[in-house]
């Protein structure tokens, strides 16, 4: 077979065992839509659990120097151990949007999965959410789906997610009406790194070893499969649609090689700077009018203090990277919203690990300090340059401001949103 047309099939095969991404049907939906105040919102989960101390706290030695204010220089109590990428912006995004210093994630258990269902469905979950189900309540991207008017199809909304684990069940719920037939396309994109070598690299299988791939291959999507109370019609795709996302991974696949390093930054990319380089590809590629992405890497906090404001600092250069790329790509500059939110907090008190550099870890035990987070929103319609110090804004608040933005909200039942509109961060 001929390297092009292995890497072809390769990419194909590789989307099918990995569920990704989730390919869904177009066809028209039967709500009416109001007035939008943007066509595009990107929203960020800057996930794994960031404290604001040192975050929007963090005004000395700051470590997101491209998102927030603060001295430009690390301090010498953090700089050991912690890389130091250029910084991109010339003026920090929060100059030129909004930021609520002291959001909340305000109910419900500090953990990751729960915190980000009820970012992705604007409801606040209990003990009782299963780590391998669709979450009980309409996510955002059945929301934007099924109410958005003019239809559009599912290459217009995207759920890019760092890591599989229970993470690909957010992006459709088993609520009556909703479910799979209104999700959102799903891709994994380090799935596309760390099986490059294997995928690019073929060899031969005999036919009891190919049963036994194909069995892994089996048990591996049945992880993915729903209860039979959700929608019955699964993951369909137009055969237009189906060959647009053929050609986008075939081309990824290819490009893999050469993307190691592709903003010359001198290390290697991180799980979530491949994370946000796919989100880039995505919106360059499709112009979606609502995707959702989430970085992890901060999650090492539970055992290494240094690699995770590491992480911070790196996620921070990606984020901006990903602005950038919104502020240039004819059809999404200033026709675009980011939101950029952490899914919770971590503890005021640190753990018993301690790192190389002596410096003591952080869980994220549903403390006061667990619950506290960040949202910074900037782009198409908001004001620029405005900071709220105090309290205001909650995790459930980004649901229904997405749908304000993109002019579907008022087509949302009554009651199936708590959450209200962040009305004041609009010009």
């Amino acid at each position: 077979m001929k390297r092009k047309q292995f890497i072809k099939n390769a990419a194909l095969t590789a989307a099918g065992s990995m569920v990704v991404p989730y390919i869904l049907p177009s066809g028209r939906l039967f709500a009416r839509s109001g007035t939008r105040r943007a066509n595009h919102v990107v929203v960020c989960m800057f996930a794994g659990g960031v404290r604001n101390l040192e975050s929007v706290q963090k005004a000395e030695g700051n470590l997101m120097r491209n998102m927030l204010n603060g001295t430009e220089s690390i301090t010498p109590d953090i700089a050991p151990g912690v890389t130091i990428l250029p910084t991109l912006a010339s003026t920090p995004l929060q100059n030129t949007g909004t930021l609520f210093k002291e959001f909340r994630y305000a109910s419900g258990p500090t953990g990751h999965y729960n915190a980000h269902a009820a970012a992705i469905t604007g409801v606040y979950s209990d003990q009782s959410i299963q780590l391998k189900q669709p979450p009980p309540f309409p996510t955002v991207f059945e929301y934007y789906r099924k109410h958005n008017s003019p239809t559009n199809n599912a290459l217009n909304t995207w759920w890019v997610s760092n890591s599989l684990g229970p993470y690909p069940y957010l992006n459709y719920s088993t609520f009556d009406g909703y479910g799979a037939a209104y999700g959102a396309n799903m891709i994994q994109p380090i799935s596309f790194f760390s099986q490059y070598p294997s995928l690019a690299n073929p060899v031969s299988f005999t036919s009891a070893e190919k049963a036994k791939c194909d069995m892994m291959r089996d048990f591996a999507n049945g992880q993915f499969k729903i209860p039979t109370q959700a929608v019955s019609s699964g993951m369909v795709n137009s055969l237009a649609d189906a060959e647009q996302l053929q050609l986008f991974l075939n081309d990824m696949m290819a490009l893999l090689p050469t993307i190691q390093d592709p903003w010359g930054v001198g290390a290697s990319m991180t799980g979530d700077m491949k994370n946000i380089y796919f989100g880039i590809e995505i919106l360059k590629r499709f112009k979606p009018e609502l995707t959702v992405i989430n970085i992890t890497d901060i999650d090492i906090a539970h055992f290494d203090y240094t690699k995770y404001v590491n992480a911070i600092g790196l996620a921070d250069y990606a984020l901006y990277k990903l602005w950038d790329t919104i502020q240039t790509t004819s059809g999404l500059a200033n026709d675009t919203v980011l939101i950029v939110v952490p899914e919770h907090g971590r503890n005021q008190l640190p753990n018993t690990v301690v790192d190389a550099y002596g410096r003591k870890a952080l869980d994220h035990n549903n403390d006061a300090m667990s619950r506290e987070i960040f949202c910074l929103m900037a782009g198409a319609g908001i004001k620029q340059g405005q900071v709220f110090s105090t309290p205001q804004g909650e995790t459930i608040d980004i649901v229904p401001t997405v749908a304000d933005i993109l002019g579907f909200g008022s087509d949302i039942p009554g009651g199936m949103l708590s959450g209200r509109v962040l009305n004041e961060a609009y010009t």
